[in-house]
């Protein structure tokens, strides 16, 4: 597979992605956490989730793609320090769960949402543990990015060259600790010791296999 070079060519990558039928539930189920797959496929369990969305955020750096995650917090609750995108549920004053995305990615890391550039939606998503039914919305910033994380919601920034997900390398299996207790074993993408599992996983691998099935059939 040929090299994505820079942002306008994964710009026109990601319109001929959005232009073919999506990988969906296939690309999911792929490198769900093995005792979540039923539930996640469970159409009478997503009736009554929550509404909510996240951002897939493409921006330049050091010449080339790179996609920024958050991690959250440690609280009390079912995300507590795990990586996700930046995003959350939906609210009334919200024109549509893409403005959702755009707020919370605002609110979260300060990015300016007059420079980001729709790109398209990936599949929804069904996590079971939140009872949140996400939507990933992907987009690229027109500039150089700058993030000011809200500390009551980001422990921190994290940024990955995009090019690191098309490895061999970057996706393993690894033994996690769930609510600090339970050990999971479960596939994940692991940059710099940095543990990117479950519903993050399962969306950002919809979009690479989507980005493979593209450069494929040049």
């Amino acid at each position: 597979m040929k090299k994505i070079l820079d942002l306008k060519d994964l710009q026109n990558h990601l319109k001929h992605c959005f232009e073919n039928n999506l990988p969906g539930m296939d690309a999911h189920m792929s490198i769900a956490p093995l005792h979540r797959k039923s539930e996640i496929k469970d159409a009478e369990l997503r009736k009554n989730a929550i509404k909510s969305s996240v951002l897939i955020l493409f921006y330049e750096k050091e010449n080339e793609p790179h996609i920024v995650f958050i991690r959250r917090p440690d609280y009390n609750g079912v995300h507590s320090g795990q990586i996700s995108f930046p995003g959350g549920r939906w609210e009334m004053t919200d024109k549509s769960l893409y403005h959702t995305a755009l707020r919370e990615s605002r609110e979260e890391i300060g990015v300016n949402t007059h420079k980001v550039m729709y790109s398209g939606k990936l599949t929804d998503l069904y996590i079971p543990p939140s009872n949140y039914l996400v939507s990933p919305y992907v987009a690229i910033y027109d500039g150089g990015c700058r993030f000011e994380p809200d500390p009551a919601e980001v422990a921190e920034i994290i940024e990955v060259p995009f090019l690191f997900f098309f490895k061999a390398s970057a996706l393993k299996n690894v033994n996690i600790l769930v609510r600090g207790t339970e050990s999971l074993n479960t596939p994940a993408f692991v940059y710099n010791n940095n543990i990117i599992w479950g519903a993050t996983a399962m969306i950002l691998n919809e979009l690479i296999v989507s980005l493979k099935n593209v450069k494929n059939e040049e």
